[in-house]
């Protein structure tokens, strides 16, 4: 770590960051020479089990951030990576950090669903020299998880749809989790005045794929942290900002049943993160709930 530190600089503390699922995410505080700080953010990946895949993981994060440094897209800027743990206790990438903090909560929804979309818009436009990875969607018709008091009728419809071959697509860069746990807001305190994104973080899962996917699972997280019609709304919130989408609108059913229906397997791990954030509403219960109106609303797009 001491090798990537200027001349006279020291970390002089370390606190662990919320919102991690797949790795540990800390702020480590960095005492420079002339008596100030400055902050750098290390991802370990200390969980055995994701430590196996960490590598493929870590190589393509760094990649990404070396590529989007210098360009419209606010992410952190790469300053070293072990894939391999050959110096680190654990697989790590260090980067630095970003002001601002997210912003979870149910105020002032309508201006930051735009300020999500027009961001998200900016990230699509976004060409690499070199294309990451293409996307993957992991989640099958006997992968889904039906919550418990689920309309089994609803379900079954729904996951007939990702039965289907996937829509053909024009490729984008994707995020591949763009939602509001990844987005870091600068609020100010005056209510006068906007807010506005000071940084994109967690681009471990980067692929290439179709815009309609990021949307949907930005559309997917809005839906479980503040109720299904915010779901909803931003996909139009993302065509208002310049966005493009699939031309069908079974097409564009199929990307957002497809992300609903994966968030089915995960509500667990997904909740914990939002509770320890100051969401303490959000059970798993409550998700699941907020879940299953949500595949509803979007069947009934369909019917």
């Amino acid at each position: 770590m001491g090798r990537y530190l200027e001349a006279g600089e020291r970390i002089v503390r370390s606190d662990v960051l919320q919102g991690g699922i797949t790795a540990e995410m800390r702020r480590l505080t960095i005492g420079m020479s002339d008596g100030g700080t400055r902050a750098l953010v290390l991802r370990s990946y200390v969980d055995p089990f994701y430590a196996k895949h960490a590598e493929d993981s870590l190589n393509g994060e760094a990649g990404v951030l070396a590529q989007l440094m210098g360009t419209d897209v606010p992410a952190p800027a790469l300053v070293a990576v072990d894939p391999t743990a050959a110096h680190c206790e654990f697989p790590s990438l260090l980067m630095t950090h970003l002001p601002g903090r997210t912003v979870l909560d149910d105020k002032a929804l309508e201006p930051r669903i735009h300020l999500l979309a027009r961001q998200l818009v900016a990230i699509h436009r976004f060409r690499p020299v070199e294309r990451p990875r293409k996307y993957v969607a992991l989640t099958t018709a006997d992968t889904v998880v039906v919550p418990k008091g689920a309309d089994a009728e609803v379900w079954a419809a729904a996951i007939d749809v990702i039965r289907r071959p996937a829509p053909p697509y024009e490729g984008r860069f994707l995020h591949r989790d763009f939602q509001p746990g990844n987005v870091l807001l600068d609020v100010p305190a005056s209510v006068a005045a906007d807010p506005h994104i000071t940084g994109v973080v967690d681009w471990a899962a980067t692929s290439w794929g179709p815009a309609d996917l990021d949307v949907a699972h930005c559309s997917t997280n809005l839906a479980l942290l503040h109720g299904p019609a915010w779901g909803l709304r931003f996909t139009r919130a993302y065509e208002e900002a310049g966005g493009v989408l699939a031309a069908a609108a079974s097409e564009r059913l199929y990307w957002l049943v497809r992300d609903g229906l994966a968030s089915s397997e995960e509500t667990r791990q997904v909740s914990r993160p939002w509770r320890e954030a100051g969401r303490t509403e959000l059970t798993t219960r409550v998700v699941e709930q907020r879940l299953d109106a949500y595949v509803t609303a979007l069947m009934d797009m369909l019917s």
